[in-house]
Order: structure tokens, then sequence, then C-alpha cells
């Protein structure tokens, strides 16, 4: 498949830049859909929803295949899924915030919050870039990650569930989004955080959660095992790629955070000369000479997602799955997002 991948993408741009400059975008958009609709199947995910962003605005979404195969429920751009390791993205902001207004130093140690964390040296900015302390290198690692989950509740002085849902989720308008898929559980005690009316909400969306599949390597998918968790600044948070366009459409906006921010989080950082592929809360990379920012979920077994933005065009590329498909195999831990035959595809035809 990835030998054919570059041929046929150049065919299609080829036949984009014969057409007429108004249908030629309308064009593009339905190459892509068709495309990335066949990359699905060959790769066995079972349902899978994607939306373009461009200055602001959803200017392309979809739905692939069913989030739900025992009942026929077809993917749809608000089809709520859990988002894994993007919600590391969301918790960055919360971090930001806290950086704007003087309440954190992200300098300081994360053992001043966390008493235990096993790097006594390790600041706060060092884990939002997934940075070993000794000696300091790149090492994606989400359990660390999550360690900021203390950081952000001291500085915001309430439950990271709350300070998300308050200053990000509602704020933006994310209806379709929970923080945590236990809030479905009506024996959780996270739901006495939250007003009825809330929580009631919250238990509409997770009752259409896209089934969790895993897939075998003959492409048949059965469903998985995949328990409800609660939410960190690592993971748990539920979405749809509409209200992840809302979160996207805020940052380049400058709603959830100054611009000076967002500039040193998509920015590689630089512990000791030499760049690393993350900025704070995202990774970072060039791709032809342009920034490309990007992050990624890999439940395995289970789900996946990703989320793409190239700065300089205001374009993002929004994805998730009920599988592992998006992301499985492609080792995107280790920092490099062209791996990803999804990304292959969008980066040839609109970069």
């Amino acid at each position: 498949m990835n030998r054919r991948l570059p041929v046929v993408a150049l065919a299609l741009c080829a036949a984009v830049s014969l057409a007429k400059p108004v249908s030629g975008q309308v064009l593009l958009y339905s190459l892509f859909e068709r495309y990335i609709d066949s990359l699905r199947q060959q790769t066995g995910i079972p349902g899978m929803s994607a939306a373009l962003v461009k200055d602001g605005q959803v200017v392309w979404d979809r739905g692939f295949g069913q989030q739900d195969i025992e009942r026929s429920i077809l993917a749809a751009p608000d089809t709520p899924y859990p988002v894994g390791g993007l919600t590391q993205t969301v918790a960055a902001v919360l971090l930001g915030a806290c950086a704007e207004s003087g309440r954190l130093d992200i300098d300081d140690r994360v053992s001043l919050w966390v008493p235990d964390f096993p790097s006594a040296d390790a600041s706060v900015r060092r884990v939002l870039a997934h940075a070993s302390n000794t000696p300091v290198a790149f090492r994606y690692d989400e359990s660390r990650f999550a360690a900021l989950t203390s950081v952000a509740e001291a500085c915001d002085d309430e439950d990271i569930r709350v300070a998300m849902a308050d200053a990000v989720l509602e704020r933006l308008g994310m209806g379709a989004s929970v923080p945590g898929q236990d809030l479905g559980d009506p024996g959780s005690a996270a739901r006495e955080l939250f007003d009825s009316g809330r929580v009631n909400r919250y238990a509409d969306v997770l009752a259409r959660l896209a089934v969790p599949y895993r897939v075998d390597r003959d492409g048949r998918a059965s469903r998985s095992d995949y328990g409800a968790r609660g939410l960190s600044a690592a993971d748990g948070l539920v979405s749809t790629v509409r209200d992840l366009a809302r979160f996207d459409a805020a940052l380049d906006d400058g709603v959830l955070l100054r611009s000076e921010s967002l500039s040193v989080a998509w920015t590689p950082a630089n512990f000791t000369g030499t760049p690393l592929p993350t900025g704070l809360g995202w990774f970072v990379q060039n791709y032809q000479g342009e920034r490309i920012v990007w992050h990624f979920s890999h439940i395995p077994g289970a789900y996946s997602g990703l989320i793409l933005k190239m700065p300089s065009r205001r374009l993002t590329l929004i994805m998730l799955a009920n599988s592992d498909g998006l992301s499985a195999g492609a080792s995107l831990e280790q920092g490099d997002v062209t791996a990803s035959p999804f990304v292959k595809i969008f980066l040839r035809l609109f970069a």
C-alpha cells in the first residue's frame, strides 16, 4: 500500500491542478475523502470520523464506516470517541493558562506537587515536552505526563475534570465532549463534581460512544473489552471531530492562550542544544520547510486519533477511529507523523 501511495497521490494532485479554482477545491475534498476511506478499509478500521478546519471554520467533515457494527450505526462527524493521548493538548492549555496568569512557573520541579515523582529534578516544562531527565532526551511516556494532573489541579484549585470542563469544554461550546468516560457510570463518585444537568448530558453523549474494536491480521473486527477511564492530564477525554475543531479554532484565534504561549508550545523544546520532536504538549516537526504541529492517540485494540496542524496555512486535519488503525504500526511515538499513510495523502494533497 505504501509503495503505491506516492504515485496515486501525485495523480490526484495532477487532477486537482487541472480543475477550475472553485470546482478544484470541491474536487480536492472529494479526492481526499475517497482516498482516506480506501485507506480505512485497507487498515480494517470499522468506523472513522474526520474533519478539515481552515481559517477557524470546518470546511469538510465526514463519517466513514460504522461506529457500531452490531447495530449497523454509521459513523458521523458528531460521533463521540475516547481521544486518548489527544487529551494532553487540552491539559497543556490549562497549564499554559496557569503560567500566563503567574500562578505557575513551568520551570518548577514536578516533585513540588508530586513528592514521589521518579525524576526528582524534572521540571513541568520537561514533562510537557516528554523529555527524560538524566540524560535529557526525548521519551514519549503518557504515565509520566499524567503526573501533571496534580500540577493542574493545584494551580486551578479544583479537580482537573472541572477545570477542563469549565475552562475549555463549556467555554467553547464543546457539548459532545466529556471529561472522563467513567462519568457514564451511575456509581462514579466523579459525578458529584457536576450538577445533574451536566451529568445527564454527559451520560447522553457516552450512550452514543463509538464501540471499540480489535482488528486481526485478516481485517476481521471483534468488539474489544475496553473499560471506562477517568480523566488525567494524559488521557481520558471523550470528544468528536466537530468539538475538536472548535478547540482548534480557539487556539488559532487566541481565545485560550496568547500567541506568545502558543509560539513556545509549538517550537521544538531544546535542553541540551539538540531540538526534541516535541514542544509543550505537542509534537513539532518540519515538512518540506514548513512547520507542522500534531498529536496522536493510540489505545491498543480500541481507539486511535490524530490532530495535525499547519499553522502558517491555518489548516488542520482531525481524525478519530474506533480501532487502533490510525496509529498502529506507524510508531508515531517516535516523533515522525509522516509515517502515517493517512498523513502522507493529506500532505501531498494539501501541502
